[in-house]
Formats: C-alpha cells, structure tokens, sequence
C-alpha cells in the first residue's frame, strides 16, 4: 500500500531549516555552480527585427543560430583576410 506524504508548509519549512541550520549533518554537500560562458549582445531594435527576418527567411529555428552562423562565416571571412595580408606584409619585408 503506498503511504501518502503530509504536505508541508512554508512555515514548518523554514521551522525545520532553522533548527537544522546549525547542523552540519544535516545537510549535503555544497553544490558548485559555474557561470554560463555565453554572452548577451544589445541590438537596437530595427536590427533584432531585420535579423529575425532574414532568420525565418532562411528556415533557421532561432534568430540566435542565424545570428551564430552569420558571426561564425563573418570571423572565417576576416581571420582568412588578416592570414592574407599578413603574408603580404611579411613577403614585402623580405623583399
């Protein structure tokens, strides 16, 4: 036969917490809890909105993946761009 719980309340909650507070025992151990490593980015509204458009046009389940995706391909773009003109530079120094 299943034993039905007695529902406790806020009140007897908080009366057991402060008895038990000074117990060690009675508690577990701390649990550790590591902040996100994502980031928040403001938009002025008039871009959120033309971003949210060219998510849906382009079938993508968020405006935050479209908005990933688009930084992701812009860095490749400039970080392949910066290795160019490096070489460059570096090619006319040994000139």
């Amino acid at each position: 036969m299943k034993t039905k719980r007695k529902i406790i309340s806020e009140e007897e909650i908080d009366e057991i917490v402060i008895a038990q507070a000074e117990n060690d025992s009675a508690w577990e151990k701390p649990v550790r809890v590591q902040k996100s490593k994502q980031a928040s980015l403001l938009l002025p509204a008039a871009l959120a909105a033309r971003a949210a458009f060219f998510a849906r046009l382009h079938r993508e389940n968020s405006v935050e993946d479209w908005l990933n995706r688009i930084i992701r391909e812009r860095l490749d773009i400039e970080e392949a761009a910066f290795v160019g003109l490096k070489r460059e530079l570096l090619l006319k120094s040994t000139r």
